[in-house]
């Protein structure tokens, strides 16, 4: 991060451009731009604000800001995949320690709902319902009408036709 710091704060300069303008113009202050060209990462609480201001940045010293920003990505890929897996998981246990250690009040405790076997099973019954449903309209109206005598008996009748 030093680097790309340096070359924000080398360009800067090559423009003719003091801090103090550079600042004002991106409605930063001089002090988080002075980290972002000395790759002071820490003093930032939010990493995506940090590419943002970098990349407004680049924008601003005529820069292509694309690749500055795949710079910045590429050092905090760089500087994330050097924790280990162990370290990552300690913090989390800590993190958990944390949790369980600090006072509730009954107002305040969120509890997770268990989710037990009755709305499958419901659902279940209902999706059998349903398919009986339809069996049943699908049934009646394909069912064939039933014939009256009138009707048996006029299909008897043989129509013959005379040239």
């Amino acid at each position: 991060m030093k680097e790309l710091g340096e070359y924000l704060r080398q360009t800067r300069i090559k423009n003719g451009v003091s801090t103090t303008e550079a600042a004002e113009d991106l409605e930063l202050s001089t002090s988080q731009l002075d980290n972002i060209e000395s790759g002071n990462v820490k003093a930032f609480k939010d990493v995506y604000d940090l590419k943002e201001y970098i990349k407004q940045y680049a924008k601003y010293l005529g820069l292509d800001s694309d690749k500055v920003v795949d710079e910045f990505n590429g050092f905090l890929f760089e500087h994330t995949s050097k924790i280990s897996i162990e370290d990552i998981r300690m913090a989390a246990r800590k993190m958990d320690e944390k949790d369980n250690n600090k006072v509730h009040s009954p107002y305040t405790i969120i509890r997770k709902k268990k989710i037990g076997p009755w709305p499958f099973i419901s659902a279940f019954i209902c999706l059998v319902l349903l398919i009986l449903l339809i069996y049943l309209v699908l049934s009646i109206l394909n069912r064939a009408p039933k014939r009256t005598d009138e009707l048996a008996g006029e299909r008897n009748v043989v129509c013959e036709f005379t040239y």
